[in-house]
């Protein structure tokens, strides 16, 4: 039986369960900017400087675009499969480091359009399934 959501019994009693875990994965998502894969699949949409070829739309964009004052981020090295399906959550850490450091046929670089409009089915996926009680 797990622990009662809320409890703080991590960091010296100072995190819940959540927080753990948000701390677990961010810090493992920053680890991936060192991930080969990950560069190799970059590298090979790179087209011209700072333009990439979205693997969808098949558009080349820019690396980043202006949104007022400030430039944003506009490609993306996306999991073509998830790293946490969408249906069932989160499972296990081990799980979801090997799904995090995949090979490069599990990845694709994606526009911000299309990085939008695949992770949105991917929440409206999970709502979904939250819903009906698959997952947490």
């Amino acid at each position: 039986m797990g622990r009662p959501s809320g409890e703080k019994t991590r960091n010296s009693g100072n995190w819940t369960e959540a927080k753990f875990r948000s701390f677990i994965t961010n810090q493992l998502r920053g680890a991936t900017r060192k991930w080969g894969p990950i560069q190799e699949v970059k590298k090979e949409a790179n087209v011209s400087r700072g333009m990439y070829k979205c693997r969808n739309c098949k558009r080349e964009v820019p690396l980043t675009i202006k949104q007022g004052n400030k430039r944003t981020k506009n490609v993306f090295v996306d999991h073509i499969k998830p790293i946490v399906d969408p249906e069932k959550g989160f499972t296990t850490f081990d799980e979801y480091i090997e799904r995090m450091f995949c090979e490069k046929d599990n990845l694709q670089v994606l526009c911000g359009d299309c990085h939008d409009e695949k992770s949105l089915k991917e929440r409206e996926l999970a709502a979904k399934a939250r819903k009906e009680g698959k997952r947490k």
